[in-house]
């Protein structure tokens, strides 16, 4: 049984993707890695991760092209925000027999490959609060209405950017199907805040996987893990969760700029500069709007508004 990570990237995001292999690497030296590439721009940071986390890229690169081509046949080019993001669907055919895939704009605080221990008795496991939040950036409450989904079934919707399954339990023809009921019914998913994969993704594990376990559900519950929860406590170089007096296992930037004054910015650039063979990021902060400019943008979000009513 060989067990290992895969992760999506490309040049674009080279800094997040330095600083989680950081944090992985810091707590595990051995467990391979593999990257799949997001786009055709990332060899450079294929290059990088190569060398200094000895990552290696996914194999069959064949299986990507069809499978984002087949996507484009299936939706068109203007669907989703971010097609590639598809592209992560490639580590159900990978390597490895049971993976992790592991976000760019996540740092993690543990030997974080351990977690698929939880697949000797299930099949698929996440680990994130994305249902406390309801149906929203996933489902229109027409999958309900339309009985596709049980109320208990929506409750075990997940952030797509930590999970882990096994290999081949989902098949190549599962994912196409998948794809052509999800275009024939746009209107079960929401999204409105320009989620691409996540959507179809729970959908395609809702129907298809039915033992799945999500690791917050634990026997004592598990700690947050988002980046814009404001009340984790920095200990040392990891955080902490006063709510359930636990150690966060990851932290995942999900919608959030990774940037000076950012949440935990201080957090992400320690990890981000652990390597002392790699130069230290340069991110500019964010340029602060001037007073006018910022009464534009109010004037222009009520315009919005008042359009959208």
């Amino acid at each position: 049984m060989n067990r290992g990570i895969y992760i999506i990237a490309n040049d674009k995001v080279t800094d997040q993707a330095i600083a989680l292999l950081n944090s992985i690497r810091l707590h595990d030296a051995d467990t391979p890695v593999v990257m799949i590439p997001y786009d055709d721009n990332y060899h450079a940071i294929a290059d990088i991760l190569g060398k200094n986390y000895g990552v290696k890229i996914y194999e069959d690169l064949d299986f990507i092209a069809r499978l984002s081509q087949r996507l484009y046949e299936t939706f068109g080019g203007q669907f989703f925000a971010r097609p590639n993001q598809f592209r992560k669907q490639a580590c159900w055919f990978g390597e490895f027999d049971e993976f992790l895939y592991i976000d760019t704009d996540i740092v993690v605080f543990e030997k974080i490959i351990d977690n698929l221990n939880y697949l000797k008795n299930t099949d698929f496991i996440c680990c994130d609060y994305q249902h406390l939040g309801g149906i929203k950036n996933v489902f229109n409450s027409q999958v309900l209405e339309d009985k596709v989904f049980t109320k208990d079934e929506v409750k075990e919707i997940f952030n797509g950017g930590f999970w882990g399954s096994k290999k081949n339990l989902i098949s190549e023809n599962d994912l196409y199907e998948t794809f052509a009921e999800c275009a024939s019914h746009p209107e079960y998913f929401d999204f409105s805040e320009k989620t691409s994969d996540q959507p179809i993704i729970n959908y395609m594990l809702l129907k298809r996987i039915p033992r799945r376990f999500n690791i917050v559900r634990r026997e004592g519950k598990a700690p947050g893990n988002w980046g814009g929860t404001p009340h984790f406590q920095t200990q040392g170089n990891t955080l902490f969760d006063p709510t359930v007096n636990q150690q966060l296992q990851y932290l995942h930037w999900a919608g959030i700029k990774i940037q000076p004054g950012c949440p935990y910015w201080e957090t992400w650039e320690y990890y981000r500069n652990l390597n002392p063979g790699i130069p230290a990021a340069a991110i500019p902060a964010p340029v602060k709007k001037s007073q006018w400019q910022q009464t534009v943008d109010n004037i222009k979000n009520q315009v919005k508004q008042l359009r959208s009513k």
